[in-house]
């Protein structure tokens, strides 16, 4: 005979074990902001004998909104050009509402810069291409984005800078 007060199967242990696994969930997901523009259309619609150049940036912004919930924001920018002529310019901030508890203080950067954003990411992309497509352009399918060299890249970047103002 089962005992009616045993926790379900899988959830955590809030008793004298103290055994809580930390969760990552994401609350909501929004579009900040977004624009499409196709200054030459319907003139950059035609045909080329080569493809045009696409420049992307990409961004992340993570802001605590309480001492478990933060605003995570991937910034895409996609500009196409053809020699001086801009075909298209595409920007989307995309963001999500992320509940995060439980897990050590020095994991939380990582947390909020390479796994939040690799969540986000492909319904960023899909936005992207959707619009693309519905500007009359082939959709801009967008690479996977490898957020954790991002994220080391901008350590790196922040400890010269703060190198070079300590000097």
């Amino acid at each position: 005979m089962a005992n009616t007060n045993d926790a379900p199967e899988g959830a955590a242990n809030t008793g004298n074990g103290n055994t809580q696994q930390p969760t990552l969930n994401v609350l909501a997901q929004y579009v900040k902001d977004f624009s499409f523009e196709s200054p030459g259309a319907p003139n950059s619609l035609r045909g080329r004998d080569k493809a045009p150049g696409i420049n992307i940036n990409v961004n992340v912004n993570a802001n605590p909104m309480t001492d478990k919930q933060f605003d995570v924001n991937l910034t895409l920018n996609a500009k196409a050009a053809f020699d001086k002529e801009v075909l298209f310019n595409v920007e989307l901030v995309y963001g999500g509402v992320f509940r995060i508890d439980g897990f050590p203080q020095e994991h939380m950067l990582p947390l909020l810069f390479i796994e939040c954003p690799r969540l986000l990411f492909p319904f960023a992309r899909q936005i992207i291409a959707d619009a693309t497509r519905n500007g009359g352009f082939p959709p801009l399918m967008l690479d996977p984005i490898d957020f954790a060299q991002m994220f080391q890249q901008k350590i790196a970047e922040e400890k010269a800078a703060s190198k070079v103002k300590v000097s």
